[in-house]
């Protein structure tokens, strides 16, 4: 679609059916000025490779105790109230409209304190799910992101061959590990010796993000890091 009817296609929308904050419900805008002040942050001092908030600002228990593939992992938001609810409509209601403002929240947490990146690659959905849903939340979110920081994008880079069951029926990080075991692959010797930043919408154990790591570090990868929306503390 050209752009000037896509910015008309907006404005009919947003004349008939006005946005409202998933927050406070106010009118005007998917999450308000005020309701972003309010989302719930991940402030440092945290754990240089999970990201989770570590009070020595050294590595944490399960890390040092875990050999992983991922080098780093950084996160702007808590995966709770209006975050979680925005994710969940991202995600499973179609509200593609979220991704500029996603972009623009995480870019002000970025440039506070960047790591190095050469190429950027969204953590896929298996081929199945990605029908069913009509596309990819990661994706959408890793184009935004490569525009706005001027990154080059590879979506195909890595292939879900595996089909599991939702992390979240799993009790334990090591089962959720073992549920992605060698769950992707990649196909495109371009990674070889790059420094690569995954994008992802949300993490839990960081069981998935291991699984795409390992396969990039097995395909030549030097360094892979990953910087998702929001992770459950």
């Amino acid at each position: 679609m050209l752009p000037h009817l896509i910015t008309i296609k907006r404005a009919a929308l947003d004349l008939f059916f006005p946005q409202r904050c998933l927050g406070c419900g106010r009118e005007g805008e998917l999450i308000c000025r005020p309701c972003r002040n309010k989302l719930p942050r991940i402030h440092p001092p945290i754990c240089p490779r999970c990201g989770k908030p570590q009070a020595s600002g050294i590595l944490c228990s399960a890390c040092i105790n875990f050999n992983s593939y991922l080098d780093a992992i950084r996160s702007p938001f808590k995966f709770e109230g209006v975050m979680r609810e925005a994710i969940h409509q991202y995600k499973y209601q179609n509200l593609r409209s979220l991704t500029n403002l996603f972009g623009l929240l995480v870019k002000d947490y970025w440039m506070k304190d960047p790591l190095p990146v050469e190429l950027i690659i969204p953590v896929p959905l298996h081929p199945s799910r990605s029908k069913e849903r009509g596309y990819n939340q990661s994706a959408l979110l890793a184009i935004e992101f490569g525009k706005i920081f001027h990154f080059p994008v590879l979506p195909s880079a890595l292939t879900r061959v595996k089909y599991v069951m939702p992390q979240t029926q799993t009790k334990s990080v090591e089962e959720r590990r073992l549920n992605l075991k060698q769950a992707f692959v990649n196909r495109d010797s371009v990674v070889a010796g790059k420094q690569i930043l995954l994008i992802d919408d949300v993490t839990t154990s960081g069981a998935t993000l291991e699984s795409c790591a390992e396969a990039l570090k097995t395909a030549g990868a030097k360094c892979v890091r990953a910087l998702v929306l929001a992770r459950e503390l």
